[in-house]
Parts: structure tokens; sequence; C-alpha cells
């Protein structure tokens, strides 16, 4: 895209900038819309699951009901409580809708279609998503009520919780990439299944930690079964309880663009990104959007399927299931797969080289230069020594 505006006459420095705002942009509209739609199919499929209509009056199917909501409570009033710190109050939805805008600036789409490319693009998005529960905080707290703080005292516990879980399978993924780059992470999943199968979650080590990183990604999502910073029959509505109009509104666009990022991280860490299912060339013709995005909706059903089927979890339930059974099982796997890599010469890197012998005379000039059969090298580890095979 710099290109692009580079041929209409700008410096690169201008092109440049011009070029990220656009995609910023771009993709900030892509994931608004997203999320108006995957909060409509949300109720279509809590409504077929509990055998109703769900959302059916506005627009053909009733696709527009979300932009009719989102109109709503546009045009309500914003009450704040009196006792509530009004700047605080207010700074804390901004905040949990920033940060899940934010995260999306290193999601590969297709391959080449990501605003930043960065090398450390999967540090980042642990980075950015920690900062969500800040928002949460920030509302209980300045809320200055009861439900509202002890809601945000279980979402900083549960989060924190969980986030250690994910940091651990992370590392396992990236121990297989050998990259912190999110499209090197997609790109070193081709043919990675038997040589055909364009996915990670086939490996017997890797397997286990997608089904941790699954249900950790629902905790840190605060989805159902794990949503006890919103439990209505305890806290009426958790942090949001004080909260009207577009206020209100924010908070639940953050919590569904965080939903979504944590779905499009289950298809780009564990099942291929934008690669099509099988390597094989006849499915390469279907564009790599199309294949991410069926990835992603298809958890995404996941998500809201498990929401209609599955009880709440108590609060002990919830830290026990992050502390006692995901943290030392993500440990071990970490261990697990590091020593099963290095067995395997994972980290070794091997090359072919053709040696020559230089022959001198006595004076110590090169008379002749005799080629020596090709020969194989290796070395485990960047600052190793080349040894021959």
């Amino acid at each position: 895209m710099t290109a692009f505006f580079q041929s209409l006459g700008l410096s690169y420095e201008w092109a440049w900038t011009v070029a990220t705002l656009t995609g910023i942009i771009v993709i900030s509209l892509l994931v608004m819309f997203s999320v108006a739609m995957v909060i409509y199919v949300d109720r279509k499929v809590l409504g077929a699951i509990m055998m109703r209509r769900g959302p059916n009056v506005v627009g053909p199917f009733g696709l527009l009901q979300s932009f009719a909501d989102g109109l709503k409570v546009f045009l309500q009033e914003t009450i704040i409580p009196s006792a509530a710190n009004k700047g605080i109050f207010l700074l804390a939805p901004i905040i949990t809708f920033t940060v899940a805008l934010a995260a999306w600036a290193v999601i590969p789409f297709w391959d080449g279609g990501v605003l930043a490319d960065i090398n450390v693009g999967l540090l980042y998005i642990l980075a950015i998503s920690s900062m969500g529960v800040y928002g949460v905080v920030m509302s209980g707290w300045a809320s200055n009520s009861k439900y509202p703080f002890f809601s945000a005292m279980r979402a900083s516990a549960q989060m924190i919780s969980y986030e250690v879980s994910i940091g651990f399978v992370l590392v396992c993924v990236v121990l297989f990439a050998g990259t912190f780059n999110m499209s090197g992470i997609v790109n070193a999943q081709q043919g990675f299944g038997l040589g055909i199968i364009n996915a990670y979650v086939v490996h017997p080590l890797l397997f286990p930690m997608w089904v941790v990183f699954f249900i950790s990604a629902l905790a840190e999502t605060a989805r159902a079964p794990f949503d006890l910073t919103e439990a209505e029959s305890e806290l009426v509505a958790g942090y949001q309880t004080e909260y009207s109009s577009m206020s209100f509104a924010l908070f639940w666009l953050g919590e569904y663009a965080n939903i979504l990022l944590m779905c499009s991280l289950n298809t780009l860490l564990f099942w291929g990104g934008w690669l099509p299912p099988l390597d094989i060339p006849v499915l390469y013709a279907v564009p790599g959007i199309v294949w991410f995005l069926l990835k992603t909706f298809v958890f995404f059903f996941m998500f809201s399927w498990i929401w209609a089927t599955v009880p709440r979890y108590r609060y002990d339930q919830l830290m026990r299931l992050g502390w006692k059974v995901f943290l030392p099982m993500s440990l071990f796997f970490v261990a697990v797969t590091s020593g099963y890599l290095m067995a395997t010469g994972h980290f070794c890197e091997t090359r072919t080289a053709s040696p020559y012998r230089e022959i001198t005379d006595e004076a110590g000039d090169i008379t002749s230069v005799v080629d020596l059969p090709e020969q194989k090298y290796q070395r485990c580890g960047s600052d190793a020594a080349w040894k021959a095979l």
C-alpha cells in the first residue's frame, strides 16, 4: 500500500503514514462490522439451541438487528452515578474498546495481509491482551458500588490465572515454529502433519496444548462457563452494572472484539491460519482470507455452543482449574516439548558445502586448488560451531 501512495507522488515518509492510517481505519471498520454480525450469529445460535427464532424482524432475516441496537444505545442518555469517579468511570470503557482493537494490528488475514508484520507479534498480543483487565478493574472501582467492585476483583484474578497458562502454551508453539512472528508461525504449519496437513494441532504434544488454550481463551474473555465477572445471578451485571448508553456499548464491542481475537488466534496458532486444511495444490485456489474466516467462524460457533450448553463454574472451581490443572499441565508440556525437539534435532541447522584444498609452494604462494567431495555440516544453536557430519 505504501508503494501505491508513492506512485501518487507522495514521499516515502508520507506514503507510509497515509498507508498505515488507512490500514488502521479499514481494519477497525471491518472488526466493528464483524462484531455486529457475530452478535447476530450469537443470538441466532442461542435461539436455535433453545428452540426459538432469535432476531428475525429488523432487516432480512433479522440481519440489521445489531445495527438497530447500536443506534438505540447511541441515542440514549449516559447516566453517571453521583458517587462515581467521573473521569475514571468514562475512561474505563474507552480503554477496553481501544485495547481490543489494538491487538488486531499484528493479525495476518492472508499471506502478507497484516498491518504490522513485526517479529515479536505474539509477544505484542500477549502484552496488549493483558491490558484489557485494566478497563474492567477501573470500571468496577470507579462505579463506587459493591457488585461492580466484586466483579473487578474477580476479573483481575481470573485473567491473571489463565494468562499464565496461555503463556506457557504459546511457548510450546514458538518452540515448534522457531519465531514469534505470526505469519512465520502460520507458514511453519504448511505440510506439518504427515506432510499433508496444514496444522500444528495434529501433533500429539500440541493437541493437548490447543485444548488448554481454547478453554483458557474462554476464561480470558470471561465467556461462559467462566463469565464470573458478570454473573447475573450473583452480581446483577458485574462491572457493567452502572453503565448505560454508549459507555455500555463500548464494553460489548470490546468484549466481542476480544472473542473474535481469541478465535483468530486459535486459527493462526494451531489450525494453519489462512492455509487450506490439506496441503493440496487445488485447495490453494481458494483465497487465504476465506480459509481464515471460515476457521475463525467455526471457533466462534463453538464459543456460542458452549455458552448455551455448559453451566457456569463456581469461582473456586475456576481458580482450581487454572492453578492446579492448567498451570502444571502446561509447564509439563513445555519441558516435554523442548526435550523432544532437542532429541530430534529440531534446533539443528544443516548445510551442504563444497570444500576445497589449496596447494602452495615453498614460498607459501597458492599454486593450485583441489575440489573435495561435498560435505554436510551441522550446528545446533546459532552460536555453536559447524561440525562435519
